[in-house]
């Protein structure tokens, strides 16, 4: 009796443990993309700035918010086969650079919020 409430016991508690594991594999440096991530942050924030200070309309804010969410999903679909190649990296740093580019222009493009245009 006292043996199989042991067992019993034991048993309960590796299936206990084995549902508490975690199914997902830790990603591994090659498919992670910190640099990615950052970047984006850096340039949220920036479209941020811009609208709280009237540099970008909320159009050209929609527009490049939009831009970024391009980007995001480009990194998820490069993550899903568990490995970001090179090819993928270059691809998303040349995206990335080209939204930089266009959050420059739109914030230095003499348009500020309510319509008017900016007289130096």
């Amino acid at each position: 009796m006292v043996f199989k409430t042991v067992l019993s016991a034991i048993v309960l508690v590796c299936a206990a443990t084995a549902l508490a594991q975690d199914t997902n594999p830790p990603q591994t440096p090659k498919d992670k993309t910190p640099i990615v991530r950052e970047r984006q942050n850096l340039q949220k924030a920036r479209i941020r700035q811009g609208v709280k200070s009237g540099e970008l309309t909320k159009g050209e804010a929609r527009k490049l918010h939009q831009e970024q969410k391009t980007i995001q999903a480009e990194k998820q679909m490069a993550k899903t086969d568990g490995k970001v190649t090179p090819a993928e990296r270059a691809k998303l740093r040349k995206d990335q650079n080209k939204a930089s580019r266009d959050i420059y222009k739109l914030k230095h493009n003499d348009r500020v919020k309510g319509g008017q245009t900016e007289t130096k």
